[in-house]
């Protein structure tokens, strides 16, 4: 029998209660400490991980510690600041975009609505929520890899587009848990629940997954803590 939608938001609700309890540390692992650091952060954070960065963003940040400064940086210090990146001459023609863009339209500030955020350069709407979520405390659901593999295999989601997995989950989860929800799936997604093996044998959410495109459960009963591992 198809799940109705009121049993699928409750448990989507169940589920994200019960990965409140499995990582309670979750959170947003750049570093940063203004909507200012998140947003070149979250920027660079694309197709790379989050230690990696961590690792390159310190001296970014002392070496352009606002927005005016980063309008002036010549585009070859940027690119050498970031080289241990992928894509690291298109981030850093991205960041020199966003200092010329903030400064000439934003009074040398990061905006705080989702409108304005994704007319700035290399920003698109998993960035734009990710600052408004844990800059700003705007909810936001920020639909990375992770994110989008989970929502299918818990069957929250058929859509693979984005935006769409972004609707559906918005429908599941009231607002004030969206931005903590997707970092608890983020972290699941990177220490549980990956891509290739799933470690569903100690999921602690196993009895309410239907594993969609894994396969059939390995066992009904609630598991116990979700074994941690390391981040991707």
């Amino acid at each position: 029998m198809r799940e109705s939608r009121r049993a699928l938001r409750e448990r989507a609700r169940l589920v994200n209660d019960r990965l409140a309890e499995l990582h309670p540390d979750a959170h947003c692992e750049l570093a940063f400490r203004d909507p200012y650091q998140l947003l070149l952060a979250t920027v660079l954070s694309a197709q790379t991980t989050d230690a990696r960065v961590n690792q390159v963003t310190p001296e970014l940040f002392a070496r352009y510690p606002d927005a005016v400064a980063l309008a002036g940086a010549r585009l070859e210090d940027l690119e050498e600041i970031l080289h241990s990146l992928g894509f690291f001459r298109a981030k850093a023609r991205s960041l020199a975009g966003i200092g010329m863009a903030l400064t000439e339209r934003f009074a040398g500030e990061v905006p705080g609505t989702l409108e304005e955020l994704v007319t700035l350069p290399g920003v698109g709407r998993k960035t734009a929520n990710v600052v408004l979520g844990n800059a700003f405390g705007v909810p936001g659901i920020t639909v990375d890899t992770h994110v989008g593999r989970l929502a299918r295999r818990l069957g929250w989601t058929r859509n693979t587009d984005p935006v769409k997995v972004e609707t559906d989950i918005a429908d599941l989860l009231p607002p004030e848990e969206w931005t903590m929800a997707c970092h608890r799936l983020i972290f699941h997604g990177r220490r549980v629940c990956t891509a290739r093996r799933p470690a569903c044998e100690t999921c602690g959410i196993v009895d309410l997954c239907p594993r969609i495109g894994v396969g059939a459960p390995a066992r009904t009963a609630r598991s116990g803590p979700a074994r941690r591992g390391s981040a991707r």
